[in-house]
């Protein structure tokens, strides 16, 4: 059983930054991971994910502004965000996915589904 603890939330101005860790329990080495927000009256949205080999992908809305990467010697997921946009006010969540057809959901972004979730943690930019 992994489990997933984000942090690094915060509150910043529009065109500021901040980077969310994701620490998990255990190595993740067969895991795909992903990033998840969801705003208030939103449903959840998908924002990136890394493969076990290090391949990315990205929401259209965060391309060229987030950056997802991972430490496996420290077992942590990381989101850079830079230059924040007010409507990238939401809670963000990790996610982990081991299972073979979820991984590769997961991956592409075609699911809001993974079988690991972290709590949270919120993000609020200002304009």
């Amino acid at each position: 059983q992994v489990q997933l603890a984000e942090s690094g939330g915060g509150s910043v101005q529009a065109g500021g930054s901040l980077r969310l860790s994701c620490a998990a329990s255990l190595y993740t080495a067969n895991s795909v991971m992903a990033w998840f927000r969801q705003a208030p009256g939103k449903e959840r949205e998908w924002v990136a994910s890394i493969s076990t080999d290090g391949g990315s992908m990205y929401a259209d809305s965060v391309k060229g502004r987030f950056t997802i990467s991972e430490d496996n010697t420290a077992n942590t997921l990381y989101l850079q965000m830079n230059n924040l946009k007010p409507e990238d006010t939401a809670t963000y969540y990790c996610a982990a996915d081991d299972r073979n057809l979820q991984r590769w959901l997961l991956f592409s972004g075609r699911t809001t589904g993974a079988k690991y979730w972290g709590q949270g943690t919120q993000v609020t930019v200002s304009s």
